[in-house]
């Protein structure tokens, strides 16, 4: 998990919604039946489309949406110097934190245990190393020194992240969070819940991470273009979802070398960058969940994920290896 909030952008809509520069699909034409909005969410390009049975019911839904995504990028984003976050990085603890902000994170502590710690929201100083170090012209083209990865290390560990109602605090000097491998489907989920709850039968939702309700309103299912992580203008797969999310991570969506040696994909264990797999695709029941399994799993053997998707149930994954073999995992049982 890292900074760049643009390397989850592997995901095509085709409700006459297009994500960064990607393909789009052949239900992509445009339907009157369909209210749009279109602009940014923590750092990257967002956009919903809604079907209501009143077209002004639907526009004052997505105004509510629109305010609820600058709340909560106010408590969430690594970008807004007084974010709660930033002021958690900052200080080390936060008083009186956002009810939302502990929410996510007493979920993501459920996900590091889930995942034996595969998910790490406490990763940031190893981004940060990572990032310094490749920031100066002059440094080793190898990273960071062992010394300087372990020296990091010993600042990540989701178990000294200790929280209640009340207060945040770090258990040691010098940790920080990155939320950014799980509140883009976090926030996804919220604006989602909102359009249900005001009557939509049909959304799509993509703010970083894709959410559908319902199917298209022509009767068919949403269809979701997956990248080709190696050229990401080309749609590789292309799903059909209905009432599931999805969510992509892959090594080349942030890399801190020229090589792609060097990536976002963090492993808390050891500090070093994940080869396993070329990328991640979950879909899952909700957004939270695609969001932070696409993360974990790209750190994770075949046995681990298969025990992980079969804990949350309805999950699949869908595995591309660096020689270009594709996988799709669900629990115990695999297709090729």
């Amino acid at each position: 998990m890292g900074q760049n909030l643009s390397r989850r952008r592997f995901l095509s809509l085709s409700a006459g919604v297009t994500s960064l520069g990607l393909m789009p699909l052949p239900l992509s034409a445009a339907s009157p039946l369909l209210r749009r909005w279109s602009g940014a969410a923590l750092g990257g390009p967002a956009s919903i489309a809604v079907h209501h049975p009143d077209p002004g019911t639907a526009d004052q839904l997505i105004e509510r949406c629109v305010s609820e995504l600058g709340r909560l990028e106010n408590i969430f984003s690594l970008y807004r110097p007084d974010s709660a976050l930033c002021r958690l990085n900052r200080d080390g603890y936060l008083d009186g934190p956002p009810s939302d902000l502990v929410v996510l994170l007493s979920e993501c502590i459920w996900f590091s245990r889930l995942t034996g710690g595969a998910f790490d929201v406490t990763v940031q100083p190893l981004w940060r190393l990572y990032a310094d170090h490749f920031s100066r012209t002059d440094s080793p083209a190898a990273g960071p020194d062992r010394d300087a990865v372990e020296r990091a290390l010993d600042l990540v560990g989701y178990d000294e992240l200790l929280l209640d109602a009340d207060h945040v605090t770090f258990a040691k000097k010098g940790m920080a969070v990155t939320l950014n491998g799980i509140a883009q489907g976090f926030i996804t989920d919220r604006i989602a819940e909102i359009l249900r709850s005001g009557g939509c039968d049909s959304v799509l939702a993509d703010l970083g991470e894709i959410r559908a309700l319902g199917t298209h309103p022509s009767g068919q299912a949403w269809r979701v273009g997956l990248a080709d992580p190696w050229v990401p203008d080309r749609i590789a797969r292309t799903l059909e979802v209905a009432d599931r999310a999805v969510a992509t991570s892959a090594a080349s969506g942030f890399q801190f070398d020229a090589s792609g040696r060097f990536h976002h994909l963090l492993d808390p264990a050891t500090g070093i960058s994940a080869a396993r797999y070329a990328s991640v695709s979950v879909v899952a029941r909700d957004a939270t969940t695609a969001d932070a399994l696409s993360t974990a799993l790209t750190l994770m053997p075949i046995a681990g994920a298969d025990r992980v998707l079969r804990d949350t149930a309805g999950s699949v994954a869908l595995l591309t290896y660096p020689d270009g073999k594709t996988q799709t995992h669900k629990g115990d049982r695999s297709a090729s």
